[in-house]
């Protein structure tokens, strides 16, 4: 298969399996049932507006685009999140975050972090209700539980749900003057991450290198992402490790990998030449790593992917390589 859009978004949702797979394993069938739900949604809503623009059906669903929009898009949420919730991220990702700027390769911003920062902001409740870990001796949620939490929530168990990834927790307890070292004793963490969600990161990371070897994305946009994350995490670290967690700890959590890897190197709305993509990546980097220590909200990643958008077009600018022959 060359490398037409569908071909590379067939090796997109392909490098996506072994995280999705290790995802359910550890947390559940949930993310399985977010996956599909988001993929219906997403179809839905491309073939509605495509038929109320007049536009071709075949052409627009047949290169996979939004299939992976809709895959991400359900990777950032909860595995538990309502059903409803994942809905209208959905459609406000394929609705306005796409369509609305004339669909495919014209959109200024990535649709499904668009789709996700706007359910976040709008229920930020909802959108907090994780598994419990591995280790606090709650069994992850099986199949009918978690089809019961996530399409009838009123029934939901509070046990259940009660849980938090590793960055929510750590942010919690930095908030009641905690010291990072006691904080990583607790049973949700692993050896370097949060438990399990360490893995789940390890997959991004291997499913990210196979789309390297395959050409699929460039190097720079991940090298930019890990060397802007790890300089500020590493600088904070060094200047007060009790406070700040390490460089580590920051990359070994799944939305960091999945970011550098699959969601900032959208070749639609990131920069363009070699250069502007590895300050592309770094400026996503360091403010995501920013929003995480300093921000509100646990994970920074998709804020810092919508505003490192916004600034593709003035990195070009500045990073366009100079024309032989032309001054100035």
């Amino acid at each position: 298969m060359g490398m037409t859009v569908r071909g590379v978004m067939v090796r997109v949702a392909a490098a996506l399996v072994p995280g999705i797979l290790v995802y359910a394993g550890i947390f559940g069938a949930g993310v399985l049932f977010q996956c599909a739900l988001a993929l219906v949604a997403a179809v839905l809503t491309e073939a509605l507006i495509l038929r109320w623009r007049r536009r071709p059906l075949r052409p627009a669903l047949g290169d996979g685009s939004v299939m992976v929009t809709a895959l991400l898009l359900a990777l950032c949420l909860s595995p538990l999140s309502p059903w409803w919730a994942t809905l209208t991220a959905m459609v406000f990702a394929v609705a306005l975050g796409k369509h609305a700027f004339g669909g495919l390769g014209q959109n200024l911003f990535n649709p499904a972090m668009a789709g996700f920062v706007f359910v976040l902001l709008c229920f930020p409740a909802q959108m907090n209700k994780w598994p419990a870990a591995p280790a606090d001796g709650t069994a992850a949620p099986g199949v009918m539980a978690s089809l019961n939490m996530i399409f009838a929530p009123a029934q939901e168990s509070v046990d259940a749900v009660s849980g938090a990834s590793a960055l929510n927790h750590m942010k919690s307890r930095l908030g009641l003057m905690e010291m990072v070292s006691e904080i990583r004793t607790g049973p949700v963490y692993g050896s370097i991450g949060g438990r399990g969600w360490e893995w789940i990161a390890l997959a991004w990371l291997v499913g990210g290198v196979a789309l390297l070897l395959l050409g699929v994305i460039r190097w720079h946009i991940p090298a930019g992402f890990i060397a802007g994350m790890t300089c500020l995490s590493g600088a904070t670290w060094l200047l007060n490790a009790d406070v700040y967690a390490s460089p580590l700890f920051h990359l070994a959590t799944p939305g960091a990998m999945l970011g550098a890897f699959f969601i900032a190197t959208d070749p639609v709305t990131a920069a363009t030449s070699d250069r502007g993509r590895l300050v592309y990546g770094a400026i996503i980097g360091v403010l995501a790593c920013l929003l995480r220590i300093w921000g509100i909200y646990p994970d920074g990643v998709a804020f810092a992917v919508l505003i490192g958008n916004a600034c593709a077009p003035v990195i070009d600018r500045f990073t366009q390589p100079r024309v032989l022959g032309v001054t100035g």
